[in-house]
């Protein structure tokens, strides 16, 4: 495949960073011949940082007023403009200047960009050097405790949003990186969530520095009063997140200004979020409730907010460092009962995928996954791409006409984004797969290595010309039904029972249709058959749970609750004889 990094012009210039003495020869020779489009020149001074720097510089420009411009790219509609640009060794006072030729979105240059009044804010996503174990030396971003997101992440710099006047061959436009984005406050224990953090050997080796891995973990009611008991773990697979939400001790707030949720089309969402919270806690410490723990895994790295919890070519071998490192950690600090009859997961989404996957990769370490709207687990059905027979994952192509393929769609089937409009998004906030977005973590887990040390690409991310050969190694190592299917004679015995899933038939993101093509396969295993259950949601979107009684909106806050009764049971009937069934049904 090419490599990712962003495509220019044939005629684009190739400045990028000028020195002070050269500052103004360089503006001449970074504005395109056509005087067309506005420039801007990007600086930091020594207060802010003395040493030089790496890193992606994102310019964003803004036409609403309601937040800062940095916290306004997205993959939605709404989405305002960004600019990217790469620096490397960026001194201090040295201005970056960003032109025609920097990649943008959702308008691919500023030569198209309107002329008129915006807000211009600048963010420095700060990279560091990586000597991995392979012997290939990279530059990503460290995730800082935010979870992946450049806008939010500490000790990245950031301009004071300025208004600014675009107009095509105007002067260009100075912004200074003047502020540090501060760290972010350790959350502290409390009677039910606590926290854990260990330096994984595994993934220290890989990366060539320092990696941790943390847990947020909900205890149960009674757990410091009952010194003795021991609890089946649950692994609640999800994105990143801070502390443990969904979860709320006090009733909730009678003043609370109501918002409107556009994903659910309900007004108030966030009342029902704490009402349903507060009954979450209310269940957790009442009489007869089942006592066990809850266990939010934070593992994010140098490409995402998340490892997807499987080993890696290109992100480590985070599979065996939350099994092998982390989870036993977790269950001697906390009594856990320590063996795989009494261990179980859930998870939507990512999280769904996860919870399957790493049923598949350690069948013998859990006792059930319950997989809800799982990224793609087959990639005849990569969203709506078809890896191994499609030409390219933009397009569908037709005799003469090619159409362009949705990536994203609503409850009506209205699309939101297409497929290379996302990946143009993904370009924007980073070339080499850096941009910490939805493909190119999928690419960073599931791909090889490529020359250069970062990942080989599945697709050209400017043409969506597919690569069938990465595909094939994809197909290997992580299309979950492929391997079942040609595993399953070793497999079955030990996932017989095991897997759930469920989705909504029309999934936002086309995660049904992976759905489908599994179930076809699992209604097939024999000796023995598999034993779970594939649930659809008819006309529910993206992240339907699986419960039919309740819309998304509420069952999506109940993952901790709704599969209990099937967890019990799948206890009652697996555990060996002499298990301990009692010490946490006090």
């Amino acid at each position: 495949m090419p490599d990712m990094r962003s495509p220019r012009p044939a005629a684009a210039p190739r400045c990028r960073l000028a020195s002070m003495k050269r500052i103004a020869f360089a503006l001449v020779l970074c504005i395109p011949a056509t005087l067309a489009a506005q420039s801007f020149t990007v600086s930091f001074p020594t207060e802010v940082s003395a040493q030089p720097l790496d890193g992606r510089l994102l310019l964003v420009l803004s036409t609403d007023p309601s937040d800062e411009p940095r916290n306004q790219i997205d993959d939605s509609p709404r989405s305002q403009i960004v600019f990217g640009l790469m620096v490397d060794g960026w001194q201090p006072g040295q201005p970056a200047v960003v032109d025609a030729s920097s990649w943008g979105y959702p308008i691919r240059s500023l030569k198209d960009v309107p002329a008129g009044e915006y807000t211009v804010q600048a963010v420095l996503n700060k990279y560091e050097t990586f000597h991995r174990a392979d012997g290939k030396t990279i530059k990503l971003h460290m995730d800082q405790g935010e979870g992946q997101l450049w806008n939010l992440s500490p000790g990245n710099l950031i301009s004071k949003p300025e208004k600014i006047t675009v107009k095509p061959g105007g002067a260009p436009i100075a912004v200074s990186l003047t502020r540090v984005i501060p760290p972010i406050p350790t959350p502290a224990d409390t009677k039910y969530v606590r926290h854990i953090r260990i330096q994984s050997a595994l993934l220290t080796k890989f990366w060539g520095r320092p990696m941790f891995l943390s847990a947020i973990v909900m205890v149960p009611e009674g757990f410091d009063d009952h010194p003795n008991a021991r609890f089946p773990l649950m692994i609640f697979h999800d994105h990143f997140v801070a502390d443990f939400g969904n979860f709320r001790t006090t009733p909730p707030d009678p003043d609370l200004k109501p918002d409107y949720s556009e994903r659910f089309h309900l007004a108030g969402y966030n009342r029902i979020q704490q009402e349903e919270g507060y009954k979450f806690y209310q269940q957790w410490i009442a009489p007869g409730f089942p006592r066990f723990l809850v266990v939010k895994i934070q593992h994010a790295n140098p490409y995402y907010d998340d490892s997807y919890a499987v080993n890696s070519a290109n992100v480590g071998p985070y599979g065996d460092a939350i099994e092998n490192e982390l989870i036993p950690a977790i269950e001697k600090q906390f009594r856990g009962l320590g063996q795989g009859w009494a261990r179980f997961m859930y998870g939507g989404s990512t999280g769904g995928w996860e919870a399957l996957a790493v049923q598949v990769f350690y069948p013998d370490h859990y006792n059930g996954a319950f997989a809800a709207c799982p990224d793609p687990i087959d990639f005849h059905a990569f969203t709506n791409i078809d890896l191994y027979n499609d030409k390219n994952a933009f397009y569908l192509e037709g005799a003469h006409k090619r159409v362009a393929q949705p990536s994203m769609r609503d409850y009506l089937g209205h699309t939101f984004i297409t497929t290379e409009e996302f990946n143009g998004y993904e370009l924007a906030l980073g070339d080499h797969g850096r941009s910490g977005e939805q493909f190119d973590i999928w690419q960073a887990v599931y791909g090889p290595v490529g020359a250069d040390g970062y990942p080989q690409s599945i697709f050209d991310k400017a043409t969506g010309e597919i690569d069938h050969k990465v595909a094939e190694y994809w197909r290997e190592h992580y299309d979950l039904e492929a391997i079942l299917e040609r595993d399953w004679a070793k497999l079955g015995p030990e996932l017989a029972g095991k897997i759930h899933i469920y989705v909504g038939s029309d999934d936002t993101y086309f995660l049904n249709d992976a759905v489908y093509r599994m179930e076809d396969f699992l209604n097939t295993t024999k000796n023995p058959p598999y034993g779970g259950e594939v649930t659809y949601g008819p006309r529910a979107e993206h992240c339907w749970n699986g419960d039919p009684t309740l819309p998304n909106a509420y069952s999506r806050l109940h993952y901790n609750t709704m599969y209990l009764p099937r967890i019990l049971e799948r206890i009652q009937k697996t555990a060996p004889a002499g298990a301990d069934l009692t010490s946490w049904r006090y």
